[in-house]
């Protein structure tokens, strides 16, 4: 039997009424974390004051959201920068992080408790990266849009302006002022905490940004949902050569000596418009090749082929039975050695996004020129010598 799954990323037409998420006298609901920066209500209104020598301060919430729509009103003092955390979190222990600092991928180490996650960017009208969205003390910006003609012009200084922010699965859009901004695909995160920041600032005299009118509608959440079970091939077949077994909840797979052809472990899940994810694990022998099919058509595999290369291009796109090599790394930069790898693919009509490791390794906007539904399949590449493991295959979808 053949599952096709439809996903749609559009916000439900039927959404929950806006509850508040400050009652305008109190801070009830919400704790400090980070730094030594003040957090008082005046007048219906939370005023968050910078302290000499703190780093970044976060008013949270105590309670976690996933889809929502977020509204609220700011107004921040032109010399201090600021920012709206969702689905955020602390840092559990000291962790080691990838970042792309917009020149090269590199680790950090961030200390326990530190808060991290989106953060939807307030900053100055000259800056013009206002309605951005940033990933807080992790991989840093994902959309800037400080070269937008219109969205780097929405946020006016010393006046109040109005943000508007929509997560729904891995979609994230902003508005500053009704003027769209960012449109972000990432899965980083489904739920977290919101908050507001007081970044860490020097000056002759403490600066100030304040919020009010803050209100939600809690539209639920997302989750992954396994169609690999991790025990049996139940819901899977094998199509052409290669040696598959499951061990440890994982199929490991291993190339035939002397075969051409490619092999795979096709599902019987199709998708149209969806976002699913792999975690594979190469055992180094020098010259793996491997790939995660989505959109396949069963009997050919034509279709998107998120690569798997010991050497390079891991979470580019091959495109079978048609342009071949589309796009994508010119390195393996993101990718971790002889250790698991999380393999994410968002297809939802023409616009495609990959992810490895978090960090977006191909994004189209608009490939009007690729499938548009088909199989997902993990495969054994023959020609090239290649043992690898797939685990945790799973399609995100909305908690019933």
């Amino acid at each position: 039997m053949i599952f096709l799954l439809l996903l749609a990323v559009s916000f439900p037409a039927a959404a929950a009424d806006f509850k508040p998420l400050f009652d305008g006298k109190t801070l009830k609901g919400w704790t400090v974390c980070n730094g030594k920066a003040t957090y008082k209500v005046e007048k219906g209104t939370i005023v968050g004051t910078t302290a000499e020598g703190s780093p970044n301060s976060f008013l949270c919430t105590e309670k976690e959201y996933g889809d929502f729509v977020l509204e609220l009103e700011v107004l921040d003092d032109p010399v201090l920068n600021s920012g709206i955390q969702i689905r955020s979190h602390r840092y559990g222990s000291d962790t080691k992080v990838l970042t792309n600092n917009g020149k090269q991928i590199v680790e950090r180490k961030h200390p326990a408790g530190r808060v991290h996650g989106y953060q939807v960017e307030i900053a100055n009208a000259k800056s013009g990266a206002s309605g951005g969205v940033y990933d807080e003390a992790r991989r840093g910006w994902l959309h800037n849009i400080s070269s937008h003609p219109t969205a780097s012009k929405a946020l006016k200084d010393n006046e109040w302006n109005q943000y508007r922010v929509e997560a729904f699965g891995d979609h994230i859009r902003t508005w500053v002022n009704g003027v769209p901004c960012a449109d972000l695909v990432d899965s980083a995160d489904l739920t977290g905490f919101i908050a507001l920041q007081v970044h860490q600032f020097k000056g002759e005299k403490p600066a100030q940004v304040r919020f009010r009118n803050i209100r939600i509608q809690d539209l639920g959440r997302h989750h992954w949902k396994p169609i690999f079970d991790g025990k049996t091939t139940a819901g899977w077949a094998q199509k052409g050569p290669g040696k598959w077994t499951i061990e440890d909840g994982a199929f490991h797979a291993v190339s035939v000596e002397g075969e051409t052809r490619t092999g795979v472990m096709m599902s019987d899940v199709a998708i149209k418009d969806a976002t699913v994810r792999v975690f594979f694990k190469l055992n180094p022998k020098g010259d793996s090749n491997s790939g995660f099919f989505v959109r396949a058509d069963k009997d050919n595999l034509a279709g998107y082929e998120v690569e798997i290369d010991e050497k390079k291009g891991t979470g580019g796109l091959f495109e079978v039975g048609g342009r071949r090599w589309v796009d994508g790394p010119g390195d393996n930069a993101a990718m971790r050695v002889n250790d698991w790898n999380e393999l994410v693919a968002s297809l939802h009509g023409n616009r495609i996004v990959f992810h490895l490791n978090g960090i977006k390794t191909l994004e189209l906007p608009d490939d009007a020129q690729g499938k548009k539904q088909g199989r997902i399949a993990l495969q054994i590449h023959n020609r090239r010598v290649t043992d690898i493991l797939f685990k945790d295959v799973q399609i995100l979808e909305p908690v019933k």
